[in-house]
């Protein structure tokens, strides 16, 4: 079948500020966002992409913006079940107070048993976003042949949970996964099995540069929730 460009939007505001943004509307690219999603025609120069597909969501459309304005017969396809995960009554929250509640243990250590108050669980995520995945490999594959590539923009959780997938690995397993701002993550699928060709792909590796243990969740053995604003 097709092979996917899973990109996740560029840094945003939210991103910078230590709040988990959700659905939240209004939540735009920062400075260094917008200049991530600039980079990224020349980064996908040598793709032949047959598809655009995006959350609905202002971050993931501005990213896509530069790469549409470069390919003008590039079509922009929009897919509710790649928005964000619902985060309920946790959506705005800054991340410094939520790690306070019983329930990001959960979100950590037991995500398969999470659910967000207001919102929507874990499972439920995943399983929206994957069945998306899948429609569109089918879609993209009956138009454009089984050699066709196609992109689809969409948040730090969502993408985790669709490599998770690919992997065979259960949700439980899926904070292990890290894709920063911007990042790209391939996935070839064939008859049999998925085969996971990139994954977080930034080209940079700043974000690997030791840094002060309060600044960085990973340094606590802790995920981001929704993703992390990658590199300073």
């Amino acid at each position: 079948m097709a092979t996917l460009i899973l990109v996740r939007h560029g840094r945003s505001t939210a991103n910078t500020s230590g709040v988990l943004a959700g659905r939240t509307p209004g939540v735009l690219l920062d400075e260094r966002g917008a200049a991530q999603a600039a980079a990224l025609p020349a980064r996908l120069a040598g793709l032949p992409l047959a598809a655009a597909v995006s959350s609905p969501l202002e971050r993931c459309r501005e990213t896509l913006r530069p790469l549409l304005d470069a390919r003008p017969g590039l079509e922009l396809h929009t897919d509710e079940r790649i928005s964000e995960c619902d985060y309920g009554d946790w959506s705005g929250r800054k991340l410094a107070e939520l790690s306070e509640d019983p329930l990001m243990e959960v979100v950590q250590q037991h995500p398969s048993a999470a659910a967000f108050p207001g919102g929507e669980s874990m499972p439920a995520m995943q399983q929206r976003a994957v069945e998306a995945v899948r429609e569109w490999n089918a879609r993209v594959e009956a138009e454009h042949g089984p050699d066709a590539v196609f992109v689809m923009c969409s948040h730090g959780d969502i993408i985790k949970s669709i490599v998770a997938d690919a992997l065979g690995m259960h949700l439980d397993l899926f904070q292990r996964i890290s894709v920063e701002p911007c990042s790209l993550t391939a996935i070839r699928y064939t008859r049999l099995r998925p085969f996971l060709m990139r994954l977080g792909e930034t080209g940079d590796f700043g974000s690997l540069a030791p840094r002060a243990a309060k600044e960085s969740e990973a340094a606590e053995g802790r995920a981001v929730v929704g993703g992390g604003a990658g590199a300073p």
